[in-house]
């Protein structure tokens, strides 16, 4: 139960921060600046300039909005191109690990057995922790730009731009998809790459060392297991033979056949 309220947790933040990116994509106002009225009067407005990734426009007082599209895709500023294909390549990465997320979700009911939807799942976190971190660069180096633009430059005729509106909802839709994507990987990590375990078997008057399989938990050599620490309440008296007949019924594994000869 634990394990699917994390995994519809991830699928609903990652899914809405992959929907705050992709609105950001279309909206406008990324960047955007004033100019005063009378005097240069910073209460009276009578124009605005703004931009976003598609065209730069400028509104006036009377609410009347010129704008110019961008040319070409070769003819783009390269700021502009790189954004573009960043936030471009985080949506399609996300798009497709929101699908094998949902398959690999533990609550529902397609996707094969339990270790395919859990290597599905996995893949989906790693799909969307990539394209978070896409959409966090290209909003990053729009920031960058802006910000760098706006310290430089001192002369009085340069415009400079503030941050707007779809900068935030971008980021916040970054951080959401990654918190997302961590909480998918969270569930299956330990399942899909588990801790080996050592094995110490009695084999006569030696003791032995074995790794533990990975597969299922069980392991590939069956031998004398040491019994726990609860169990070891025989003397010294007691025979090899006794020792098995009570330690096989501890532990309630079949015996190889490599150990029926012994």
């Amino acid at each position: 139960m634990r394990k699917r309220l994390i995994q519809v947790s991830g699928f609903l933040i990652s899914t809405l921060g992959w929907l705050f990116v992709l609105c950001t994509m279309a909206m406008d106002y990324w960047r955007i600046t004033q100019i005063g009225g009378q005097g240069g009067s910073f209460i009276i407005k009578v124009a605005w300039y703004w931009s976003n990734l598609w065209q730069d426009c400028f509104t006036d007082s009377t609410a009347v909005t010129n704008c110019r599209d961008f040319p070409v895709l070769w003819s783009v500023k390269p700021i502009v191109q790189g954004v573009r294909g960043l936030l471009m390549c985080g949506l399609t990465l996300g798009f497709f690990g929101a699908i094998f997320c949902f398959v690999g979700m533990e609550c529902t009911y397609i996707g094969g057995g339990e270790k395919n939807k859990d290597m599905l799942l996995f893949a989906g976190s790693v799909f969307h922790f990539v394209g978070g971190v896409s959409d966090l660069a290209a909003y990053c180096l729009y920031i960058n730009k802006v910000a760098r633009t706006t310290f430089t430059q001192s002369s009085p005729g340069i415009l400079k731009y503030d941050l707007g509106p779809p900068i935030f909802i971008g980021l916040v839709g970054s951080f959401c998809i990654l918190l997302g994507a961590i909480l998918y990987a969270a569930t299956v990590y330990k399942v899909l790459f588990p801790k080996a375990k050592v094995v110490l078997a009695h084999g006569g008057p030696r003791t032995r060392t074995y790794m533990a399989s990975r597969a299922g938990g069980r392991t590939l050599y069956t031998g004398y297991y040491r019994p726990p620490r609860q169990y070891r309440s025989y003397g010294s008296g007691i025979t090899s033979s006794s020792k098995l007949t009570r330690i096989s019924q501890i532990t309630p594994e079949k015996l190889s056949d490599r150990d029926a000869f012994v």
